[in-house]
């Protein structure tokens, strides 16, 4: 099984949202991430689903996609050069001397402090799966008080010139 994240404009219209996860789940495969938002143009807008799976069966649910009306568009980033971020917020226990500790990582990782009260922080991350991860990873023995995480976004990168 193989990470895929799928581009997919779609019209703004009621059960499109529903149409593309059942398809999915009547398939019997899990979304791993969701994310839908207004597209640059009026009435459209773009899903970003993040799946596993085989890249045959990825295949016939992407053809399934394009043969629901209100599709405009279906990309697979998985052999596309792609920028793919999401973004999270942990909040920690953060007492006493932690708090040091917990702003240092912070700082590494390139992340900021949202809020902060006597006994915790919230944090914001951004980046690719794999550094939200390890951000968590580092803040586990602080306390992790609660996660909430948006899922990927993605788009194709910019073709460079030799």
């Amino acid at each position: 099984m193989q990470r895929h994240v799928l581009s997919v404009l779609v019209e703004n219209e009621p059960g499109v949202l529903s149409r593309v996860v059942g398809l999915f789940s009547g398939r019997g495969f899990n979304i791993h991430s969701l994310n839908v938002a207004p597209s640059l143009e009026e009435g459209v807008s773009h899903m970003t689903i993040t799946t596993d799976s085989d890249s045959l069966i990825l295949e016939q649910i992407m053809k399934q996609l394009h043969k629901i009306v209100s599709v405009i568009k279906v990309v697979d980033f998985a052999d596309i050069p792609a920028v793919t971020r999401e973004m999270m917020f942990v909040k920690v226990q953060a007492e006493g001397t932690a708090r040091g500790e917990i702003l240092r990582t912070v700082e590494i990782f390139r992340c900021k402090v949202v809020d902060v009260s006597h006994n915790e922080m919230t944090i914001e991350a951004t980046g690719d799966q794999e550094k939200l991860d390890a951000i968590l990873g580092l803040l586990q023995r602080f306390g992790i008080k609660e996660v909430a995480r948006t899922g990927a976004v993605a788009m194709r990168r910019s073709k460079k010139t030799d």
